[in-house]
Parts: C-alpha cells; structure tokens; sequence
C-alpha cells in the first residue's frame, strides 16, 4: 500500500475521530454559552435596572464600622523568605488595626520556623504554631492546628474573632480585604475575594495561562455560580470564614474543621457549609482611590473599576512541570475526590455545577487531541496552498456536510470562547494581555491535558484518589514594597561610638524577663532617654524630635482626641500648613496613622521622640495627673545648692528613664505573652471611662492577684523626682562618707 493509501485511510479514520470530538465539544460549548449568556443578561439588567440610578457604595462607607477581630490563617511547610515578607508587607498595607496572623509551622523545618520567629519579633501580632506531626502533612492538617492555636489565644485574650481568613504565605493582600470582610461578616459565611496572578514576562505561557483562567472564572463562572446556586468554591486564598461556619465545621468534623485527606479542603468547605444553609457569597468590590489598589495592573487599557477590585495577588507557577503538578492535585481533590465525597443531589442547578467541575477529565483530553487534529489539519491545508495539482487531502473533511456544519458550529463557539476570555482578561490587564490570552489558550490546553494524565496515573496507582499525597506548590513572594530597616538597636549604638560590643553583651546578659534592649540600656544607665529616642529614629527611617511634654501648647494638645493618644501613645507637637506633627517612642503602623488621619481630618507625620516623653505627657494632658512636671521641683533643688546642673540634667533623663507603661509591666511581669497585650490593647476601648486594669478584670484576662503584682512592679519601676532626688543625695553623702573614711 502506497503512502497516498495510507493518508487517505488514515484521514478518512480522522474523519470519524473528529466527527465525534465536534460532538462533544458541541456539548461542551452550549454549557458554556449558557453561562456566557446568563451572565451577560443578568450584567445588563441590573445595570439598567439598578446601578445606573442608585448611588454607588464605595470605600468610603467601610471606614466608618467598627473593626471586628479577625484571624489570618497561614499553612507553611519550606516557606524560607516568603513569610516575613507576608507579615511585613501586611503590617505596612491592611487598613485595619484588629487582625491577628497565625503561621502553622512544622517541627522538622527549623528554617521556617527560624523566619517566622524573626517575623514575631518584629511584629506583636503574628503567631507561630508548631503543627503537633512532621510535614509534609496535608494544608487541611496544617489548618486545623492552626485553628487550636487561635482558640487558645481566644481564651487568653477573652476575644472572639468573628472571621477567619485563609491565605497562602506568598499572597500580597489588598488594603481593604479586611474592611471589606467586617463589613460583609455579620450576614455571610463564607467570602470568596477574586485571585488575580501577576503578570511574568509577555512570553511566559505557563504563568500567563493561569491569569486568563481566573480573570474568566473569577470575572464571569463564580459570579454565575453564586447567582444561580448560592454556593461559592473557594479558591484557597483570600476566604473568609465566619465564627458560625468554623464552630459548625469543628463540631462536625469532631474537633477538625478541615478534612486532612482532601488535596482541595477550600472546595469542600464550600459544599459543607451550603448543605447546612449557611450564606456564601464571591465579592467583587472596586475601589475608587487608587492609593488603595496600589498592586493592581498598571495599563491604560484596563478597566477603569474592574481593575481596582479588592482582591489577591501572587505568582503561579512559571514553569510545564510544577505547573503540572498543581493542576493535578486540583484534579485529584476536584474531581476524584469529589465524586466520593459530595454525590449528586436533588438540586439540579447544584448538579449542574458538579458537572461542570467534573467534566475536565473528559475536556482536557477532547481539547488536546483537537488541538492535535487541527494542528494536522493545518499541516494538510498547507499542502494544498503549496502544491496546486497535489492530492486533495482535505476534501475528505470540507466536503462532508456534516463535517462541515460541526465545523462551522464550533468555529463560531470557539471563536465566542477567545472572544470571552479576552474581554475578562482585559478588565483586569489590558488589551495586550487579551491578545496574548489567544496563544496562551492552546499552550493551557496542553498544561491541562498532561496535569490530567497525571491524576489519573496517581489515582490508579493508589487505588483511593484519599491516598494521594500533598504535593505542595513552591512559592515565591514578589517584591512589592521597600523593606523596613532591618538594623538592629544594638548594631546602631555600636556604629555610632555611643556604645562598644561589650558593653551591649552586658545588657544582654542582664536583661530582665521580657524587658527590651532599650529598657535594659536605660535601667543600666549606659544609654540616655535622648540617646536611645535617636537611635530608634535612626533605625525606623523617621526624623527625630526633642520635645518637652509639659509644655507643649494646650490649643495643640486640643487638636488630638484623648482617646487617639491613649490607643496610640502619641502627642501631639505642632500644626503646620495642615500637617499635624505627631510624636511617640517606637513605630506606628500606617494604618494606625490613617485612622488618626482620618479622624482629626489632618494630615499626620510622625517622628520619634526621647523615651519616656510620650508616656509622661499623656498622664499629664489626657490623664491629668498632678504633679509630674519636674521643672520647678529640680529649679528649687539647684537654687538650694541640692543638687548641681549636672546632678540636674542627670535626674532629667532617670525620671524619663523609669517610665514603665502598663502594658510592658503586665509583660515584665510575665502576665501575659506580647500578643496578648496587643489584642487587649485593640479591644479595649479607651473611650469608656473604665482603666485598663479593671477591663481586664472584668474580662477575666487576669486574676485580682496579678493584677496587684503589675501594679506593684510599675509601682517600684516608676519614680517620682522627689524620690529620685533623695536616692541621689544619699548616694552622694555614701560617696563622701566613704571618701572621709579611706
């Protein structure tokens, strides 16, 4: 047999093959029209209908709520690098104040748990937890310790969070998610925010891929979803749970909200809380202050509201093999999985999404060999371009009329599919991004197709698609924001000549129980007030500020609110063209700044001052204690040849020196864990005329008993003048005496 014979047999075979692809592809693209369909309908409608003459609830609105604790939650297993930048990154973007984040390590990977250790340090308010088994253990299994975690912190801080937020270590949150999810908690159970990949190089096919599918699915399917069925999948990242649908998940799984087996524990989730009746909902909330969407795309030919949406970012996959990976382990706890767990129902629009999510074991496949088939084809139509009088291959295809109609059909169904695509990628990218999404489309066909494979060999070679093992995604966290100084205190005292490395190892050696490096300096006298208020300015990057506390003018002090100072621990210095000047003895976070921004209505900058001048002027200004302004006491002293100038100055910096707050006597006193002092410092409302120690109490934070004891400590560390002044005369007449006796 000839190869004219052979080609011939072998296409009018394909003939067949691709009559019955044309079918099913036919199938698979209604399903998809109908979706387009819904959509687009239900688009136009409500916009003529109901946007076009309300007014538009924007961001603004969300300020103005009270903030609700909520918990971050973050499984890390080999997340060296990635979650400081996290932690870091959330601290200097979340606009909000009342969040916790809890990292759940495991106890055979000190290099994560090393860099989360770095991250507690240096931020109050993210927690390390150490999963009970070595890793890898399933995210499910990670989730649930992490879990126990925050309900112990619950029942040391007497707070009850009211969301719980799931994020991967490399996501880069938007500065409103956690406004948005205050607002939308006290109806919803579960929230699904859209995920938007960033954008590699123009050429990257296998990271670029993932950004057309989630622009389509998070910008059109979801969105139909949750119209037609009420029930949202959620993605992993960017969810959040409410209290009700963590205590439900808990009570059912015996203690264990997650299933450990599942490879796709968030879908579950979303299927679980929908059979109980619990409301979910998928948000798309644009913003209109760009300074809010910072991180979002930056072309001119995006949407000018789709593209400012509250939503996650971070990097996927960029190479065939780990993109392969990834994508059969959702296939796995998609599909195969879920066949197991969640049957088909009674609810045929509940079913119909079932199938939707199933049917890629069979589109993946019908995708790849048509792309193959027509890349044949292509072949085939070159042959009959280049030689005129040559076999007319393709005539066995164009002129069948059944061919050709299927043909036809789907060209027009396939050409609708790009059509879709590129406008959902668009709204988010850009027109250049939309055009690429064309040749990306058939390079994901190819992702998708192998990804499959690979399930099913898993899942054969198993036996139970529960068997599988997590197979963790490598992560990279983008740069984003310029890093915060990292220098330490110490290395900068060292480096200015004020100190040797000794004299820091002294200090270290005789650091109280929780005191930090600059209350030992001060206690040991090795550093002054002033000294160590330029040192910390120096470290955070912020200007330096000498000030007086007592007397600072009362129209100034007038312009901050008692109960900004007292959560905040700043005074005011001056008002300038609109700016108000503020100081205070560490860091402020800048969503802290924005909220006393936002309140006073100035304009805020802040610079740091000598230790112990914030806390003086508060008890002075806004607490109104009497007789804490050493000024005209140390004159008296100097007149009377007490004490002499130097002796004066000297008691200046031990009185600003032995200012110890509250909050860092219930730590000293080993009390309570940092954290803890900072949640309690957040829920605690300055306004209510209660102190701090009594809310403590009647929370039942701490016990009568330990509250006298942090009382005491503050007590025998904070000095009056007067008795400062004694202790110096005495060890003065010592010193004499000893003189006179040698």
């Amino acid at each position: 047999m000839s190869l004219v014979d052979l080609l011939t047999n072998y296409l009018y075979l394909l003939r067949y093959l691709v009559v019955l692809l044309m079918v099913l592809l036919l199938v698979f693209a209604l399903d998809d029209v109908f979706i387009d369909l819904y959509y687009w309908v239900r688009h136009w409608s409500r916009h003529l209908r109901f946007y076009r003459n309300k007014q538009k609830f924007d961001e603004q609105q969300l300020f103005h709520l009270k903030e609700l604790p909520i918990a971050i939650m973050v499984p890390a297993w080999q997340e060296v690098g990635v979650v400081g930048k996290m932690a870091e990154f959330a601290a200097a973007e979340l606009d909000y104040e009342n969040y916790q984040i809890f990292v759940g390590t495991y106890p055979n990977d000190p290099a994560t748990q090393a860099d989360v250790d770095a991250a507690c340090a240096r931020f109050p308010h993210v927690h390390k937890v150490v999963c009970a088994r070595p890793g890898p253990t399933s995210k499910a299994d990670c989730l649930n310790n992490v879990i126990t975690s925050i309900l112990d912190f619950e029942r040391k801080t007497q707070v009850k969070f009211a969301g719980f937020v799931l994020h991967d270590a490399e996501d880069v949150v938007s500065a409103m998610e956690l406004r948005l999810f205050n607002y939308l908690l006290p109806k919803k159970d579960l929230i699904q925010l859209p995920v938007y990949p960033f954008v590699k190089g123009p050429f990257d096919f296998t990271s670029g891929h993932y950004m057309d599918e989630f622009s389509e699915s998070h910008g059109k399917d979801v969105i139909v979803r949750e119209a037609l069925v009420g029930q949202v999948p959620s993605a992993g990242v960017g969810t959040c749970f409410s209290r009700r649908a963590i205590l439900k998940l808990s009570e059912h799984g015996d203690g264990l909200p997650f299933d450990v087996q599942s490879l796709t524990e968030d879908y579950d989730i979303g299927f679980r809380l929908k059979h109980w009746g619990m409301t979910e909902i998928f948000v798309r909330f644009p913003v209109t202050d760009s300074k809010l969407a910072r991180h979002a795309e930056t072309s001119r030919s995006r949407s000018p509201s789709q593209g400012n949406v509250v939503c996650v970012r971070e990097y996927f996959p960029e190479t065939f093999h780990t993109a392969v990976r990834q994508k059969s382990r959702w296939i796995i706890g998609i599909v195969f999985q879920g066949f197991k767990t969640h049957r088909w129902t009674n609810n045929w629009r509940l079913n119909y999404f079932l199938w939707r999510d199933r049917k890629g074991v069979i589109t993946y496949f019908v995708s790849f060999i048509s792309t193959l088939i027509f890349a044949q084809l292509c072949l085939f139509w070159f042959y009959d371009q280049l030689v005129p009088d040559g076999y007319r291959f393709l005539s066995i295809f164009v002129d069948d009329p059944l061919v050709q109609t299927l043909l036809g059909v789907n060209f027009i169904f396939f050409a609708n599919r790009l059509l879709q695509r590129m406008i959902f990628v668009r709204r988010y990218y850009g027109i250049a991004q939309a055009l690429l999404s064309v040749p990306r489309q058939l390079w994901g066909n190819v992702i998708n197709f192998f990804a499959n494979v690979r399930a099913w060999r898993q899942v054969l070679q198993h036996g139970d698609p529960r068997r599988v093992a997590w197979d963790k995604t490598q992560h990279e966290y983008p740069s984003v924001s310029e890093s915060r100084a990292n220098r330490s205190l110490g290395s900068i005292l060292t480096g200015s000549g004020l100190l040797t490395e000794r004299q820091i190892e002294t200090a270290l050696e005789q650091r109280q129980k929780a005191e930090r490096l600059g209350q030992t300096l001060l206690r040991l006298e090795l550093v002054s007030p002033e000294e160590l208020g330029r040192a910390v300015a120096l470290q955070l990057d912020l200007p330096y500020a000498g000030v007086n506390p007592f007397t600072l003018p009362e129209a100034v002090i007038a312009l901050l609110p008692a109960r900004l100072a007292l959560k905040y621990m700043v005074l005011p210095l001056s008002l300038e063209n609109g700016m108000l000047h503020l100081v205070r003895e560490s860091q402020l976070s800048p969503v802290a700044l924005g909220q006393i921004q936002r309140q006073t209505g100035f304009k805020v900058q802040l610079s740091i001052c000598a230790y112990g001048a914030v806390s003086l002027g508060i008890r002075h200004w806004y607490r109104h204690e009497q007789g804490l302004n050493p000024d005209d006491y140390l004159r008296a002293c100097l007149q009377t040849k007490q004490i002499d100038a130097r002796e004066l100055e000297l008691l200046q910096q031990r009185y600003f020196a032995c200012q110890l707050s509250f909050g860092d006597s219930l730590i000293q006193a080993a009390i309570l864990d940092p954290a803890v002092v900072n949640q309690v410092l957040i829920s605690y409302d300055h306004q209510s005329g209660q102190r701090l120690g009594d809310y403590l109490l009647s929370e039942g934070i701490v016990s009568a008993d330990s509250l006298a004891k942090v009382v005491e400590l503050q007590r025998e560390r904070r000095c009056s003048i007067q008795q400062l002044t004694t202790r110096l005369c005495h060890d003065k007449k010592h010193y004499k005496d000893a003189l006179l006796w040698c």
